[in-house]
């Protein structure tokens, strides 16, 4: 009697198993994605007398962004000088977002000189923010 249950008990565990073994690799989706974001420089000059190697301290930028993950993407920005956060900002790019898309690399914190920065592209999804992709540059002064 007692065999006869344990030979029951296991057979009973090791079916369970396979199922959720099963239904764990059911749940997985093998779906890929594609986000990008590329830094535009808005204020740069047509034609240049120097050649520009990148943003400058006061200059306006915003971002090319694509996305398959939302239909709602935001781009944040910060800016770091020495490791200390002197600009931030965030910008919805999609139809209907408020404000523009533009972003001053300047703040009252930030007056001058070089800095850092990063563009995360994020979705907001279940009560969190995600970031997708992001892009670095250097900001000369």
């Amino acid at each position: 009697m007692f065999v006869r249950i344990a030979l029951a008990v296991a057979s009973l565990t090791l079916a369970l198993s396979a199922l959720g073994g099963d239904v764990a690799l059911a749940a997985k989706t093998d779906r890929s994605s594609s986000s990008s974001i590329v830094l535009v420089l808005l204020n740069a000059p047509a034609t240049p007398t120097t050649a520009v190697s990148g943003p400058r301290y006061g200059d306006l930028v915003t971002f090319n962004v694509s996305t398959d993950e939302t239909a709602y993407p935001f781009v944040n920005l910060k800016c770091y000088q020495n490791g200390d956060l002197v600009a931030e900002g965030w910008a919805g790019f999609f139809d209907g977002a408020l404000g523009d898309r533009t972003f001053g690399l300047y703040s009252p914190q930030w007056t001058g000189g070089a800095a850092d920065c990063t563009a995360w592209l994020n979705m907001y999804s279940h009560g969190k923010w995600r970031q997708l992709v992001s892009t670095s540059f250097h900001v000369d002064p």
